[in-house]
């Protein structure tokens, strides 16, 4: 891989440190079984940011993320911090990150594994093999659009405004992103929106089949409106293959689409900026799950979704997919040896802790060796 990549790891609240523990031991399996080299720093977000620096996302932190070749984060929340001032609350901190990286394409895979096809909600038939790719405008849309706020109208009433905007040169970005993972996949985008009652939902309509038709006629776009969608996911979820939609519609179907496979604890994710001068591009990885206070400090979690958030990161930020194919297939072999933890246990499978899942993947990994 030559000089080192330069890592930012922000393990945050919750199970974070927990899970961020065992993709430091496969960090450190790549180094020293494959030659691979990781400058490692850390830094803290979320409520522990709160607690120690009074701030959710320090100005040190953040020009840290920027000289970063890469972050891996791991989750941020609890309750501690419910009634903390809104603007300083540790989503804030995910938030700000993502801003100031400029990350506006998040990148949310659904897949169902064969050994968790049972974990589904859904039937066996519906879901079987299930691999689609849900890309988020992240950046935009009505969580950052302005006017925003509260108003006190007097005599008891109130008003809340939040606005919902995109220029075109917003959605054009994240739609390309959304096409080029589509020539990779199956070749086949669907574009959601609300274009049936929404203004913003026209001009994403109008700019993605401009920009098909000006550079990426060979994909097949479809489109569909949002509430559509979200039924089709439950319906017949194999009939997609990349999503791409906007920061709202991103937000929910995203997590239904997660739902899908059985367990959040399975599930990651990357944020992408826009590609630098020298085609290297800002970059943070976490999986969806929360920080599960719940469960925190009980060796309890499922680290596999933050494992395979640094296994995007090895795809995306670091082109070393052979490497990233090798630590996936060691997890899915621990998976179809039956050994899980709470979240994705069965009866007749052997129930392990969150290092005990981190011990048996490393095993698989020194086996794939042999």
């Amino acid at each position: 891989m030559g000089q080192a990549k330069t890592i930012l790891m922000l393990a945050g609240d919750g199970i974070g440190p927990e899970a961020m523990r065992q993709v430091r031991r496969v960090m450190d399996w790549l180094e020293q079984r494959r030659g691979l080299s990781f400058a490692v720093t850390e830094g803290l977000v979320g409520g522990i940011a709160i607690d120690r620096e009074g701030t959710p996302l320090s100005d040190a932190t953040l020009e840290a993320a920027k000289s970063a070749d890469a972050v891996l984060l791991g989750a941020v929340g609890g309750p501690q911090w419910d009634n903390v001032d809104f603007a300083i609350r540790p989503e804030a901190g995910l938030l700000r990150l993502r801003k100031e990286l400029g990350l506006f394409a998040n990148l949310r895979p659904a897949m169902v594994l064969d050994a968790l096809i049972d974990a589904s909600t859904l039937k066996p038939e519906i879901v079987r093999s299930l691999n689609i790719m849900i890309v988020r405008e992240l950046t935009g849309g009505v969580y950052f659009g302005e006017p925003r706020g509260i108003t006190d109208l007097g005599d008891g009433e109130k008003r809340g405004v939040n606005t919902q905007v995109y220029t075109s040169s917003e959605i054009r970005r994240v739609a390309r992103v959304a096409f080029e993972l589509a020539r990779k996949r199956q070749n086949r985008l669907c574009s959601v929106e609300k274009a049936n009652v929404m203004e913003s939902g026209r001009l994403w309509r109008a700019e993605v089949t401009s920009l098909h038709q000006a550079d990426f006629a060979d994909v097949a776009l479809s489109h569909m409106y949002a509430d559509n969608c979200a039924m089709q996911l439950v319906r017949n979820p194999r009939q997609f293959d990349v999503i791409v939609t906007d920061n709202l519609f991103g937000d929910m179907l995203s997590d239904e689409a997660a739902m899908l496979t059985g367990s959040l604890g399975m599930l990651p994710s990357a944020s992408l900026g826009a590609t630098r001068p020298d085609g290297s591009r800002p970059a943070m990885y976490e999986p969806v799950h929360g920080s599960a206070p719940d469960i925190a400090g009980q060796d309890k979690a499922n680290p596999i979704a933050t494992l395979f958030s640094f296994t995007m990161m090895l795809r995306y930020s670091f082109d070393l997919g052979d490497e990233a194919e090798r630590i996936e297939k060691a997890a899915v072999r621990v998976l179809d040896g039956g050994r899980r933890t709470a979240d994705i246990m069965a009866p007749g499978l052997t129930e392990v802790s969150t290092t005990g899942m981190g011990d048996a993947i490393l095993g698989e990994l020194d086996a794939s060796l042999a």
